[in-house]
Parts: C-alpha cells; structure tokens; sequence
C-alpha cells in the first residue's frame, strides 16, 4: 500500500546505487509518487525538484522534499488529535464513508479539518502526510486481523513521534502538482530522473491502491471525471498501447533535452521490453549505460536504469 504506483516495493537500493555513480548537483522527477528517493538525495546535499499529477503525492513532496526545517509540536499535534473522534452533522468528505467504517471516517474527516488550520502549508502537508501513513494501516487489516489494530489516534501520534526530522540542505527545493512535461519545461537541473509509469497500468482511478489518499487529501470524490479527462491521452494515465506508450514517452523526453544527464527507470512486465525502451532514447539522446536488476523471483519483474547523455 506505502509502494510508488510506478516501481515495486524494495527497488531504492537499486536506484540509489546507480545514482551513486552519476555526476550531479540538482535532480529533477517530473513523476514522483512516493517521495523516498528524493527524500534520501537531499542527505547528499541535492537541489531537489519533484513534480506529481496527484494530489496525495504533492503534499507528500512538500513535508518531506520541500520542507527543509518545519516540525510538527506537540501543541500541534494535541490540537489535531483534540476532537478528532467527535462526529459531526454530516461528513464533510462523503467519501471517507465508502473507504472506511463509520468511527474511522469521522476520524480522518476531523483530522483534515483540523489540519487546515495550522499555520503554514508545510505544517499542513505533514498532518495529511501522517494522515495518510495512519489510513494504509488501516487499511491494511481485515476482518481476521482486525481485532490487531490500535486505535487510530495512537498510531498518528507513534508516527509522528518516530518521524526523522526534515533534512536541510540549504537548497531552494521545490514540489509540484503539475503536468509532467510543463513542469520539465519550467525547470533546470543537472539530472532527470524518470520513473516510468509501468505500461498498461490503469492510471489514477477510483479503483487504484491510492485512490483513498487523493480524496482524502482533495476532501471530496467528485474529480474524478475531470481528472480522468485532464490526463487522458498522458503517459501517468492508461495507455492502451505499446505504440501510444513509447510516442508519449519520446514526447516527455523531448521536453527534457535542455537537462544534461537522464537517468530512466523502467519496469518490464511484459509489455515494453528493456529493448524497446533503449531504442525510443536513442532516438533522441546517445544512450551511456543499462544496469538491470531481476527482482522475478519475489515480485515477477525486471528492473531497468537507462543513463544518457
């Protein structure tokens, strides 16, 4: 439930352990999810600009990317765990009904209220952060194991106390909720880094493990449609084809020629061999190095880093 839509669970050593080999001081993830990696870079002193067309992911990218030194208090968190298991007349976001049980939803409907008003969107990105962290586990029980779980406010405040501090690397970071390609126009690095959506994927809809996050966070489940119209025909949506994959792929990475070095993650399931991939980069840019990593023994795929420069 906490893996990146993009990448299978386990696969930051591996990615890390290539960027280690690269030359760069400012990196640049046009399709973020989870913001790990990007996390783990500002530890190496990196400029680092994420950019996701999700919601949930954006406010991800502003506590843990953006943010350089803002902390949660313990005033803060006696002020949003307060009331938050008092119902109300009604929910303000109907939607946490359908994802959760009665008490639960007024739980995560209170928090989010409760999160608007504290001071500064960094304060507020990590309430929702934790927020969230606190519906996949949740999330994770079912009728069997149920009887496991503790109550919600305990584990918001487990988590925040067990929260590492933010990293400050005294870089001007940036996080994005923005189409892809505009936000790779806009912005200037030394590395791209692009973890391909995997193709066939079905895109952000209601049906997808994250899909409680983004209402969550929006505070409603009536974007759907014009979402699902915004991205259509774009490479984090669903793509039927493998033509129509690698077209907008080169169509991204037309965008991103102005950035010296790219470094591309592929996941090959079946659809777009490793092979395929290469091809559709050379097309554009000299191809340097292919690591590849077999993870089909536990998670029936095969990772792939493309480097160009």
């Amino acid at each position: 439930m906490n893996s990146s839509d993009h990448t299978p669970a386990g696969w930051l050593a591996f990615e890390l352990s290539v960027l280690r080999r690269l030359r760069f001081r400012s990196v640049i993830n046009p399709l973020a999810g989870e913001p790990d990696l990007d996390a783990t870079l500002k530890r190496w002193d990196v400029r680092v600009a994420v950019n996701d067309p999700s919601q949930w992911a954006w406010i991800k990218g502003i506590a843990r990317v953006e943010n350089n030194t803002e902390r949660l208090t313990e005033e803060d968190v006696v002020r949003l765990l307060a009331d938050v298991y008092v119902p109300g007349y009604r929910l303000r976001n109907g939607a946490l009904a359908q994802r959760f049980g009665e008490l639960d939803a007024w739980w995560f409907d209170n928090l989010r209220a409760a999160a608007e008003q504290l001071e500064g969107e960094a304060k507020q990105a990590l309430a929702l952060t934790l927020g969230m962290q606190v519906g996949d586990y949740a999330r994770s029980f079912n009728a069997e194991t149920r009887e496991l779980r503790q109550p919600l406010s305990r584990v918001f405040r487990r988590l925040w106390e067990t929260t590492l501090a933010p990293v400050n690397n005294k870089q001007h970071n940036v996080a994005a909720n923005k189409d892809p390609r505009q936000f790779l126009g806009e912005e200037r690095g030394d590395l791209l880094f692009l973890r391909l959506p995997r193709a066939g994927r079905n895109g952000a809809t209601r049906e997808s493990l994250t899909a409680w996050r983004e209402e969550f966070v929006r505070g409603n489940d009536d974007f759907w449609p014009e979402l699902a119209r915004a991205r259509a025909g774009k490479l984090d949506a669903h793509v039927g084809t493998k033509q129509q994959y690698l077209r907008l792929i080169e169509e991204l990475l037309d965008t991103a020629t102005h950035i010296r070095t790219w470094a591309i993650t592929h996941v090959e399931t079946g659809l777009v061999t490793t092979e395929e991939m290469v091809e559709t980069i050379r097309r554009i840019r000299k191809v340097e190095t292919i690591y590849t990593k077999d993870f089909s023994e536990l998670l029936c795929a095969r990772a792939a880093i493309i480097t160009a420069v």
